[in-house]
């Protein structure tokens, strides 16, 4: 009974953790098939071998060297290594069951609440990392930071020079920096106004008025013919 429990529990905890966080934040629809199959792949194989001689060792064994095989044959972000691992760890617990139940479930529901928490772009919005090229060698340390807060409009904490090429007068540095607050659009326009003053009037314009129309000139008549 707790076995089909748990299965439950996992393709719960999957579902939304693949579709309610990662798919809503990040769009990545190749990742979620990955995450969704590599869950449910882990859950039947520990199910298995946890009621079996070999035990679970060997089975975590073999999934930490198909993990690192996985992650070494393509590119990923940290937070998607985050997601990797997450379901990764329910398909586990799900499957080996531990006792008693409810610390299954909470074990579980701990996973999924740290990356709700941990993902959230709420948390240090402002801060970012980037890999900036730089038209200049620039040695100066100084003179570097106040160059990349120009570019980045922002506050730089470090900088590490990857690459200072004084032939092709580059720098490429690694940046890790927060951003500053956009001042708002209108305000930008310039219709932001202090409070309680009166907008100017408007100026009237000029009514055109119609050209005077020239009057001929009236020819004397003579009083009478000679």
């Amino acid at each position: 009974m707790n076995t089909i429990i748990l299965i439950a529990a996992d393709l719960a905890a999957i579902t939304i953790l693949t579709l309610a966080l990662y798919l809503r934040r990040h769009r990545r629809r190749d990742l979620v098939v990955s995450y969704l199959g590599m869950n449910v792949g882990v859950l039947a194989v520990a199910t298995a071998l946890s009621g079996s001689v070999a035990g679970v060792g060997l089975g975590l064994g073999l999934f930490g060297v198909l993990s690192i095989i996985r992650l070494r044959s393509t590119e990923l972000a940290q937070h998607e290594v985050a997601y990797y691992f997450s379901a990764l760890a329910l398909g586990l617990i799900a499957g080996i069951g531990v006792e008693p139940l409810w610390l299954t479930l909470a074990l579980m529901a701990l996973v999924l609440l740290v990356m709700f928490v941990g993902d959230n772009p709420r948390v240090l919005p402002a801060y970012r990392h980037q890999m900036v090229v730089l038209d200049r060698a620039i040695t100066n340390e100084p003179e570097l930071y106040a160059r990349l807060e120009e570019v980045l409009n922002g506050t730089v904490h470090s900088a590490t020079i990857q690459e200072l090429d004084l032939v092709n007068d580059k720098t490429v540095v690694d940046v890790r920096y927060a951003v500053r607050p956009q001042q708002p659009r209108h305000a930008q326009l310039g219709f932001d106004q202090p409070a309680g003053a009166l907008a100017p009037a408007p100026q009237e314009l000029p009514v055109p008025t119609q050209p005077s129309v020239p009057t001929q000139p009236t020819v004397p008549t003579s009083a009478g013919v000679a």
